[in-house]
């Protein structure tokens, strides 16, 4: 394998530091820049695998960059970073079709794990169409990919900050499950078909709404999903997806109800809303 180049672009020294100790063990060239218009001006005489972007920065800000990019060198993965993070940030992001979208501060086994992620994925282009940009409502539309899903999850998780660090993690778990059950279930991970993900927010709820194009299914007709075992038999599932050529697991559902605060699906069975109640003395504003 070549060496990867990575291009790290923030005002601050120690974050260039913190970012080179967490991608040392791995054979990559890092290139340094103090600013966006640095970071542009290399990029316009070299190409580069990816770039890891702070938000704020003096003049040419990250998200500028990120547009910049999209114009000079469209295939460029890029990874923005940002202290504070915002549904404004996030969509911004998703629009100019960063590769992911991470918060400081950040723990180095993370931020390596990211990269590497980053790196193994194709270049993000025109996969995610943002129907509805505003903070109350953000609607998105992307292709029946299943690589998409996890590239997706570090956004939507980023969206709600005012939930403690491991309600986060539970919300991001439960939306990736019914996402990937979504893709897989509802469009046969087929790229030519999508799937709707709402994001709703209110004074006291987040939900997550998620739409798929199958004929929906019943939970009488689910012997393929935990949810349908019984007391006495937690694993019976594995035989029915073993049977139907499926991958291991089945715990999407099941995983789901135990994470949110509530979980309704349709009658058809092909939307589901995740819906998790914000605590009011935890939140912060949402304009």
């Amino acid at each position: 394998m070549p060496t990867r180049t990575i291009l790290i672009a923030d005002d601050d020294p120690d974050i260039h530091y913190l970012l080179a100790a967490a991608l040392a063990s791995e054979d990559y060239r890092i290139e340094d820049a103090s600013d966006g218009e640095e970071a542009l001006s290399y990029l316009q005489a070299n190409a580069c695998d990816l770039v890891i972007t702070d938000i704020r920065m003096p003049g040419l800000d990250g998200l500028q960059l990120l547009h910049k990019i999209r114009e000079t060198r469209p295939g460029t993965r890029v990874l923005v970073m940002t202290a504070e993070s915002t549904p404004a940030s996030v969509i911004s992001s998703l629009r100019d079709h960063a590769i992911g979208y991470f918060s400081k501060p950040f723990s180095l086994d993370a931020v390596a794990d990211t990269v590497a992620r980053a790196l193994r994925a194709p270049p993000a282009l025109d996969d995610i169409e943002v129907l509805s940009a505003i903070p109350q409502w953000i609607s998105l539309q992307l292709p029946c990919k299943v690589e998409i899903a996890d590239r997706l999850i570090t956004f939507m998780q980023e969206i709600g900050t005012d939930l403690a660090p491991q309600e986060r993690e539970d919300i991001g778990a439960a939306f990736r499950e019914l996402l990937m059950n979504a893709i897989e279930h509802g469009g046969h991970s087929d790229p030519l078909k999508t799937v709707r993900v709402d994001y709703i927010r209110t004074a006291r709820s987040m939900i997550y709404k998620i739409w798929d194009p199958g004929e929906g299914f019943s939970f009488d007709e689910l012997r393929h999903a935990a949810v349908s075992n019984g007391p006495d038999a937690p694993f019976e599932h594995f035989e029915e997806r073993t049977r139907l050529g499926l991958r291991p697991g089945g715990f999407g559902i099941l995983l789901s109800r135990n994470l949110a605060d509530e979980l309704i699906y349709n009658q058809k069975g092909n939307e589901v809303m995740l819906i998790k109640y914000v605590s009011t003395a935890n939140q912060k504003a949402t304009h």
